[in-house]
């Protein structure tokens, strides 16, 4: 079992920035995939980023590259979300996610095991 809790949602103005935080627990939090992922009103849930185990590899929807970084610190067992440049089409809530099958970089949202609750993010115009 993996319990995870994001922070770091809050409102700010288009083309400013937020920090995400996503805190693990149960489980060897380095051993493991982890995602972001975002659910904007009356849409589906889409991906965001991912990074492996060690941090080595990540990899970001066209939507976001270049203005979002996704980091981790496995002493922490935290992983992080850097969004900058923000519009707001970013404007969701924002989860992130746990594959404890795989160590590599993963899209797909249904491998994913465990979710957090999510974390609003508003961005105004």
């Amino acid at each position: 079992q993996v319990q995870l809790v994001e922070s770091g949602g809050g409102l700010v103005q288009a083309g400013g920035s937020l920090r995400l935080s996503c805190a693990a627990s149960g489980r060897t939090f380095k051993n493991y995939a982890m995602g972001w992922f975002r659910q904007a009103p009356g849409k589906e849930r889409e991906f965001v980023a991912t990074i492996n185990r060690n941090g080595e590899y990540t990899y970001y929807a066209d939507s976001v590259r270049g203005r979002f970084t996704i980091s981790r610190d496995n002493v922490k067992n935290t992983v992080y979300l850097q969004m900058n440049s923000l519009k707001p089409e970013d404007t969701a809530v924002y989860y992130c996610a746990v594959d404890v099958h795989s160590a590599g970089t993963v899209v797909t949202m249904e491998r994913y095991d465990y979710w957090g609750q999510g974390t609003q993010v508003t961005v105004s115009s």
